[in-house]
């Protein structure tokens, strides 16, 4: 009989511990955020800091000086929540289904406390993730989110020092490359996570998750560095109490004053390249509303690529715009050419589109030149595709061929850029004809980026299709002069480098000398061939 007792004491402890703990939590957690739901007027409290703010830090005299940051969310970071940057890696990193794992779990980690709910989130995010998978995320993904979320005054602190030691919570591998890339910290002390050959096993190492104040101690010892920032949450007090001066960022003034937004002439490093297929912060709500568009989208693009393969060009535009694209067109269309040659058109390069949006803005067809284009596109282009093979002569004269069949579309970036920047120019074009017409073409999403470097180009098309009211801007600008072509006495190099000017200056975008392998090597790791099967 002592075993049955044994037993059901058992099984009542573990009902309690799952159960009526995670109830309790709950019904505190709805106590507390019901009164201000039904009170939207209202907002809780702040907490009381006996800290001052990081508005009255002063910045002079600070380059010998040591910083410690008390975490990235919430300090350096706007916003309080790591939810969104572990959807991130979940999504761009993992796949669909584990970025839909992640979004189910949101009730239970809603109940549970700031522990279990990083170490759920981690074990969701990163069991059987590849080591190397990370890497590219931090390098490539990550950053864009992390700048655009800056806090400007805690930024200006933490610049202000001269050595700099960030301790977080969160996993070190989602935050060091940015944090010493473009914030030039020293070191980074995170939470670290166990791995299993070249996989990460989505559990903690053996030191478990990170105690800030623990690690402070044990990073400098007795000695107390100069200045240390953290939140106005009381769990960073034990951490700022440790430092010489302390100092704190109010989160609640962070999210309703614009001042601590960075703008983007302020970021410490210029963001060009940025990967991934998410253009939006995908916090829970956001990726939830992903998801249910989803389906719809793929519809929608199937339908949308239909129209520009199967229908004419009036029919094309009206049908397309009344299915949600925005497409802005300024500009006339140049005068057919007096010689027995087309039409050079050179374009700034957006996505894989572009082409086939000038085509049809134009309302006549045209031949688009491509480096690497996979069959998939070529199959859905509903306009004439021609790869080119690099090899500058061999080119040169498909090109010259192609022009005296009719007009023709170049993108001399020779790759897509996201950000408001122009590439460098290939200055081939300008040695193959003297009537060239520029083209500045622009364009805008809201849930999905239709380019990608390390992902399926395959699906560019159709990801930017997706989008539910994705906008092109096509602005044909006037004929270049021929005094200022290569006919005109001109070099190519010199031609190049004023088309990319004029493009910009339409744009208002800004000129870089950086190229194609640029982009791809730092993004992908790879010079940015595509092997042709």
């Amino acid at each position: 009989m002592v075993f049955p007792v044994v037993l059901q004491r058992l099984a009542d402890w573990v009902l309690y511990q799952l159960l009526a703990n995670s109830c309790y939590r709950a019904a505190r957690k709805m106590k507390s955020y019901g009164f201000h739901l039904g009170y939207l007027s209202s907002k809780p409290p702040p907490q009381p800091s006996s800290f001052p703010s990081v508005t009255k830090f002063d910045l002079e005299g600070r380059g010998s000086q040591t910083l410690v940051a008390c975490d990235i969310h919430r300090v350096l970071l706007r916003s309080q929540s790591f939810f969104p940057y572990f959807m991130l890696v979940a999504f761009e990193g993992g796949s669909i289904l584990r970025a839909l794992l992640l979004l189910l779990s949101c009730p239970v980690l809603w109940i549970l406390d700031h522990e279990l709910r990083l170490r759920v989130m981690t074990f969701i995010t990163f069991c059987g993730l590849r080591i190397s998978v990370m890497e590219s995320m931090s390098r490539a993904v990550l950053p864009k989110f992390y700048l655009e979320n800056l806090n400007l005054h805690a930024y200006e602190v933490l610049a202000s020092a001269g050595s700099k030691v960030v301790f977080t919570s969160v996993p070190r591998v989602m935050v060091e490359g940015f944090l010493k890339e473009y914030l030039s910290v020293g070191a980074v002390v995170g939470t670290e996570l166990h791995t299993v050959g070249c996989y990460f096993s989505g559990l903690l190492s053996g030191s478990g998750l990170l105690v800030k104040h623990r690690a402070l101690k044990g990073y400098f010892g007795d000695t107390k560095p100069d200045i240390g920032v953290g939140s106005s949450s009381v769990h960073d007090h034990l951490f700022l109490s440790l430092c010489k001066e302390a100092y704190v960022v109010n989160n609640e003034e962070g999210k309703s004053n614009r001042s601590t937004v960075m703008p983007r002439n302020k970021y410490p490093k210029s963001l060009i390249f940025h990967d991934g297929r998410l253009a939006f912060l995908p916090t829970p709500s956001a990726t939830l509303y992903m998801f249910m568009w989803f389906p719809i989208g793929i519809v929608l693009a199937i339908y949308r690529i239909l129209l520009g393969i199967l229908l004419p060009y009036g029919w094309s535009l009206a049908l397309g715009v009344w299915s949600g694209i925005n497409l802005h067109v300024k500009g006339s269309v140049p005068e057919k050419s007096k010689q027995k040659k087309g039409v050079l058109y050179v374009c700034s390069h957006r996505t894989l589109l572009d082409p086939i949006f000038l085509s049809t803005s134009l309302g006549k067809p045209v031949t688009a030149v491509t480096y690497s284009l996979s069959k998939v596109s070529e199959l859905i282009a509903p306009i004439r595709t021609v790869r080119l093979t690099r090899d500058r002569k061999q080119d040169g004269e498909t090109m010259q061929r192609l022009l005296k069949e009719g007009d023709l579309v170049v993108c001399p970036e020779g790759t897509t850029c996201r950000e408001p920047y122009l590439l460098r120019f290939s200055s081939l074009f300008a040695e193959l004809a003297d009537e060239i017409v520029p083209v500045a073409i622009n364009t805008h999403v809201s849930m999905f980026y239709g380019t990608t470097a390390s992902g399926l180009k395959c699906l560019d098309p159709i990801f930017f299709l997706m989008n539910p009211r994705p906008s092109y801007y096509i602005e044909v600008l006037g004929q270049v002069p021929k005094e200022l072509t290569c006919a005109g006495g001109r070099s190519s190099c010199e031609v190049a480098n004023y088309i990319q000017k004029q493009l910009a200056d339409a744009l208002g975008f800004e000129c870089t000398t950086l190229t194609r392998r640029d982009k791809y090597l730092m993004l992908a790791g790879n010079e940015g061939f595509v092997k042709c099967h």
